[in-house]
């Protein structure tokens, strides 16, 4: 007797340029009921705002910090660079002053020939060899006054440098230990939402998750997942919680049912009745 074979049909590729309207269709083709997923999602969505919350909680601080710590790191590599000119000063100096010990022979050299010339002719030559040798005398103590002036510049520029480092790093300090506070106390409420936004999402499909992570992206307050909108007397409406456009009433009870995946036609997020 011949068997069939059974085969799988092979999931299609995620895309993140996908339609609405094939996201529908995985919704009804998944062997989970859509009525849970509706709710695995709203879950999802749940966790999601209270770990944004809890980073509300630490405002500007992460980004302060981060501003502290590139200004810091600014300031010290400036610091650095003047060291390095100091002592490419100290360099000119060193160098200028083993030229004006040399300089210094050679003048001791052609006057102590000056005590032995013969003629005019080697008078004015050797004369002419020590004004060049004292020009460039003058010239190496120039170079090293020059020198000694700019590292006193450079010094002054540094212990500028130096306070507005202290002070930034008094800054950056107390800066790091509010937001450390503020994580510590945090810390084990954002464990515990993670855990639990990490198992709704593994209950969810590649592609339905990255719908979600995409919607989730795309608005403005983060939501990805809402029910209806809320009247003035705290009473569910007939409206999108998430842009408040009205919504038809057959999507109102396809919603309410909660066996039909439904999305905003105004503002792309899934809706969901509220009693899920």
């Amino acid at each position: 007797m011949a068997t069939t074979k059974k085969t799988t049909k092979a999931p299609t590729p995620v895309d993140e340029r996908e339609t609405f309207v094939s996201l529908q269709k995985n919704f009804a083709d998944s062997e989970q009921s859509t009525q849970e997923k509706l709710k695995v999602l709203f879950e999802l969505q749940a966790a999601d705002i209270a770990i944004d919350d809890l980073i509300h909680l630490r405002g500007e601080l992460p980004a302060e910090v981060a501003i502290l710590e590139e200004e810091l790191s600014g300031l010290k590599a400036k610091s650095e660079r003047i060291g390095q000119m100091i002592e490419g000063y100290n360099q000119t100096i060193e160098a200028a002053g083993k030229q004006i010990v040399e300089l210094d022979a050679e003048i001791e050299k052609y006057r102590a020939q000056l005590e032995n010339i013969s003629n005019s002719r080697e008078f004015d030559s050797i004369n002419k060899e020590l004004e060049n040798q004292g020009l460039l005398r003058a010239i190496a103590e120039k170079n090293i006054g020059e020198a000694r002036q700019a590292i006193e510049d450079r010094k002054i520029d540094r212990e500028r440098l130096a306070d507005r480092i202290l002070i930034r790093e008094e800054d950056l300090k107390a800066k790091q230990e509010e937001l450390a506070t503020i994580v510590e106390s945090t810390a084990k409420e954002e464990k515990a939402l993670r855990a639990k936004r990490d198992a709704c999402a593994a209950k969810i499909d590649e592609r339905t998750l990255s719908a979600y992570e995409r919607i989730r992206a795309n608005a403005h307050n983060h939501l990805a997942v809402v029910t209806f909108a809320k009247n003035s007397q705290g009473e569910y409406s007939d409206a999108c919680g998430g842009c408040f456009h009205i919504i038809t009433p057959q999507r109102k009870i396809d919603i309410s049912t909660g066996k039909k995946l439904v999305i905003c036609e105004h503002c792309g997020r899934i809706i969901v009745n509220p009693d899920i």
